[in-house]
C-alpha cells in the first residue's frame, strides 16, 4: 500500500506542478495495478484541479471561495483503463457485439460496478461519473467518479475504492486510500 509522503498541504503555483506531483505514485493521490494483462491507475483529483478550470484571468477571492466551497463538497477519482496502452474497448474487444456491451457499461452502467466503501464497510452513493468516448485517440480510457465528502470517510484511517469485474477477466479490483491523502490535498496558489 503507498504511504502518503507528507502529513502536511502543499500548494503549487501552476497546475502542472500539481499535475506532476498528483500522478508520481510516491506521493499517495496515485495507484496502480496490473491484473490479466488489463492495467488499472486510480488517481484523486484534488478539489482546485476543478476550481481551476473554472475561474477567469482575473480571480477574486470570494470567487475562489466560492468555487472551493463548491466542489470542496466531493471527491474525484480518475481511473484509467488500459491493455497493450490501448483503450479497453480497442484492447480488448474483438467483435462488435462485446464492443456494444462495454461501450454501454462505461457510458451507463458504470455507479454498478464502481464503489466507494469506508472502513467501517459503509457503501457511499456516487454522486456522478464521466465517461469521454475517445474513438481509439487515447492511450486508456479514463472515467472521473465524483463522490460526497462523506463523513464515513473522511472520519476514518482509510477507505476502500473497488471496481467490479468489466468482463475483462480481473475479478474485482481495489485500492486502498488513505483518509489523510484527502483531507490534505495539495492545492494551488489561485490568486497572485
Amino acid at each position: 500500500m503507498l504511504a502518503m509522503g507528507s502529513c502536511s498541504q502543499k500548494t503549487f503555483d501552476n497546475k502542472e506542478e500539481l499535475m506532476a506531483y498528483v500522478v508520481d505514485p510516491e506521493n499517495g493521490y496515485t495507484q496502480q495495478k496490473t491484473v490479466n494483462g488489463v492495467n488499472f491507475s486510480l488517481a484523486y483529483r484534488p478539489t482546485d484541479m476543478l476550481v481551476q478550470q473554472e475561474l477567469s484571468e482575473h480571480v477574486e477571492k470570494s470567487e475562489l471561495d466560492s468555487l472551493r466551497k463548491k466542489y470542496g463538497e466531493y471527491m474525484y477519482f480518475n481511473l484509467s483503463l488500459s491493455k497493450n496502452n490501448k483503450e479497453v474497448l480497442n484492447g480488448l474487444v474483438s467483435n462488435r457485439n462485446g464492443f456494444e456491451v462495454m461501450v454501454n457499461q462505461l457510458a451507463f452502467g458504470m455507479g454498478e460496478k464502481v464503489h466507494l466503501i469506508s472502513q467501517t464497510r459503509d457503501t457511499i452513493s456516487l454522486a456522478d461519473y464521466i465517461y469521454p468516448r475517445l474513438y481509439g485517440m487515447s492511450g486508456s480510457t479514463n472515467i472521473l467518479f465524483v463522490y460526497p465528502r462523506d463523513k464515513k470517510i473522511i472520519g476514518k484511517e482509510f477507505f476502500y475504492f473497488t471496481i467490479e469485474d468489466l468482463g475483462l477477466e480481473t475479478g474485482e479490483v481495489g485500492f486502498k486510500i488513505p483518509t489523510k491523502s484527502v483531507k490534505n490535498e495539495p492545492k494551488l496558489n489561485l490568486i497572485q
